[in-house]
């Protein structure tokens, strides 16, 4: 049984999180060798991000966790995400959802995964209930820890409301309030759920010349950034953006995924720094319910 590292209380899980994880989608991508991977994800945890994130669409990424970090595995709270991917199976059924957890627990090298998320599961999926219990049957074998929901809009709110996950993952950032501006993500916070914030960069539209073709919400995002046309105080863009999301009323958690190891480091540096001057803040929400009130969260 894995331990988790100290840290902040994921809602009323019993599991303590870092106010930054690391993303590990680029330690599957196949352009990284093997032991750049291992550096990669060695290197995470030696600088602090003690929450690993991953999925089965990540690529080689659950298994090179699983052949990397395996021997440390009392020193983060692992991530992961099922409910499509699986062979033979149709997407958002039950067995997929078991199948896919059992397969992530060989790969990862592990007897149990602190944190599955249904990953964007559509809320006519939700709501029909195997899914869901597929996943609370994984709990009470011992399998996982806490059952959760990654996702936006509607499904991520009727999984808030339907009392059966510990913990939820949504986009919040500087470009994407959404969760926050409707409630959700205090909502579940009152209710003890444990909330994760993805892509507090908001793929960083500041180092953008033009909107990406292949991406569609990193697309998004640069345009509403040229729309917000935020006032930054003269402070760095990404660090502002990540102690923007990472102290975000009600999230526990923010997750940042990068290749480099420098950068990481810098982020967390960033994130230790604490929550953004008060003035700063207050300016950044007055322009975002002056130009972005109202804009869907991006899945």
């Amino acid at each position: 049984m894995s331990q988790s590292p100290p840290g902040r209380p994921f809602g009323k899980t019993g599991i303590d999180v870092p106010r930054l994880g690391y993303g590990a989608a680029a330690a599957g991508h196949p352009g990284l060798s093997e032991e750049e991977a291992g550096a990669l994800l060695n290197g995470a945890l030696d600088a602090g991000a003690t929450l690993i994130d991953t999925a089965r669409s990540y690529g080689l990424s659950e298994e090179r966790i699983g052949r990397h970090l395996s021997h440390r595995r009392a020193e983060f709270v692992l991530s992961t995400k099922v409910g499509y991917g699986v062979a033979g199976r149709p997407d958002w059924t039950g067995p997929t959802v078991e199948e896919g957890i059992d397969l992530a627990l060989r790969k990862l090298r592990t007897d149990v995964i602190d944190i599955v998320h249904l990953h964007s599961c559509p809320i006519e999926v939700l709501r029909s209930g195997e899914v869901v219990e597929a996943l609370a049957r994984a709990r009470e074998a011992g399998k996982i820890r806490v059952a959760a929901y990654s996702g936006e809009g509607g499904a991520l709110e009727w999984a808030v409301d339907s009392g059966r996950f510990g913990g939820i993952q949504t986009s919040i950032n500087l470009c994407d309030l959404a969760s926050e501006e409707n409630g959700t993500v205090g909502q579940a916070a009152e209710r003890g759920i444990g909330v994760l914030a993805k892509r507090p960069l908001a793929n960083a539209p500041w180092a953008r010349p033009a909107p990406p073709a292949d991406d569609e919400a990193a697309a998004e995002y640069f345009h509403r950034w040229s729309r917000l046309a935020y006032d930054l105080g003269g402070l760095d863009a990404a660090e502002v953006a990540l102690r923007f999301a990472a102290y975000a009323p009600g999230v526990a958690a923010a997750i940042i995924g990068t290749r480099s190891l420098a950068r990481l480091r810098a982020h967390l540096a960033a994130v230790a720094r604490g929550p953004l001057p008060r003035d700063l803040h207050r300016s950044l929400l007055a322009r975002w319910e002056e130009r972005g009130k109202g804009l869907p969260g991006m899945v």
